[in-house]
């Protein structure tokens, strides 16, 4: 596991941050969001797709897991209101389905996360300010943040 350590002044530096990343993609890519309310995981989800040739992306209250089709398939979960339901929700599935899986609120599912991903956390400092890590468990993730960073 590589650990980085990033500073973000405003919301631009996250989509950059995350256009970047989207250029490093490969199949069965697992990245997991983690920080408060407002912190920036849907920004940052939504640029990752945009560069991906989607939009639309959105955290949805209903839709746990949506799908898109990009230049990969998209995965984007938002398990907030998982509750106990992530048995029957076949998350692992996603993992191994070739496309991107995108996870905010990770934390609420770890026990079901793969071992290989790129767990970013967003810390909020101020109103524009953020300090992201960048916990990568695998070669391929510590090879696409050491390219972009």
């Amino acid at each position: 596991m590589e650990e980085y350590k990033i500073t973000m002044h405003n919301e631009e530096d996250t989509i950059a941050l995350a256009e970047n990343l989207e250029s490093e993609k490969f199949p069965n890519m697992v990245i997991c969001l983690y920080g408060e309310l407002g912190s920036g995981k849907t920004i940052f989800a939504k640029a990752f797709a945009h560069a991906m040739g989607i939009d639309g992306v959105t955290s949805s209250t209903f839709n746990i897991i949506k799908e898109y089709t990009g230049e990969l398939p998209l995965y984007h979960m938002d398990v907030y209101r998982v509750d106990n339901n992530v048995e029957n929700l076949g998350i692992e599935e996603y993992f191994e389905k070739g496309g991107v899986t995108i996870i905010e609120w990770a934390d609420l599912i770890k026990d079901y996360l793969p071992e290989e991903r790129l767990d970013i956390k967003f810390k909020v400092i101020d109103e524009n300010t953020r300090v992201l890590i960048l916990k990568a468990y695998g070669e391929e993730y510590i090879r696409a943040c050491e390219d972009i960073l």
